[in-house]
């Protein structure tokens, strides 16, 4: 069970997805859109939003939350902008909280026990992740990466539940590189959401893995922004 008493306001717009989620005290609400290249305008009305509706400002809360990335890096540059922002001008701490275990958690919610989450990446490529559910949350067990769908680690054992948008694109290679690890694919067209980000913040900032607001960093897991396809004007 995650700890219940704590005050953080989340965000997510790492991918189409824009969302503000504020977590009291066990309970959380949630604002959310599928509004791509609108997220810069949104956010922060979502956040003021569920504030005023609590009755709260942000030096109430304990803490802020964002999802750090992997996914678009425009989208996560908002997240790091904002959430920054707004924890200094607050002076409170920051718990960055990865966009692929926020994926994963929507899985885990719905009953799966190990999770293996996807974003399209672009590029013919995927950002990847495993996790498993220990006491309710999301809980990564091998690290993050970027690479081909041909290319995933694969894990030992079958099992797994798929969750995320890299299966919609990406679902044959995948299927195809796992060897039937994955048994259940009810939920690839699934978006990350501040309401899971606010969830697994919650047990980061009881283990004190919060962070100051100048150390709230991105993860995008590739430097790279676009390259042209192998052959291109040659």
């Amino acid at each position: 069970m995650e700890p219940q008493a704590a005050k953080i306001l989340a965000l997510e717009t790492a991918t189409e997805g824009c969302s503000a989620a504020l977590w009291v005290d066990g309970t959380v609400t949630q604002r959310f859109e599928v509004i791509p290249r609108a997220h810069a305008r949104l956010i922060l009305p979502m956040m003021d939003a569920l504030l005023a509706e609590a009755g709260l400002t942000p030096k109430d809360l304990d803490a802020l939350a964002f999802g750090r990335g992997p996914g678009a890096f425009t989208g996560v540059r908002v997240a790091v902008g904002v959430v920054q922002g707004a924890a200094f001008a607050a002076d409170r701490p920051v718990v960055p909280v990865s966009t692929l275990a926020a994926l994963a958690q929507q899985a885990v919610d719905a009953g799966a026990s190990r999770v293996l989450a996807a974003l399209d990446a672009r590029m013919g490529e995927v950002y990847w992740g495993a996790f498993e559910a220990r006491e309710g949350l999301a809980q990564a067990v091998a690290g993050e990466c970027v690479c081909p769908p041909q290319a995933v680690p694969v894990p030992p054992s079958p099992g797994w539940t798929a969750v995320g948008r890299g299966w919609t694109v990406h679902g044959e290679a995948l299927l195809q590189r796992l060897e039937g690890r994955v048994d259940a694919l009810p939920d690839a067209d699934r978006i990350p959401r501040a309401a899971e980000v606010a969830r697994l913040a919650v047990r980061e900032w009881a283990m004190g893995r919060a962070v100051p607001a100048e150390a709230a960093l991105p993860v995008y897991l590739r430097d790279r922004v676009a390259e042209p396809p192998a052959g291109a004007g040659r």
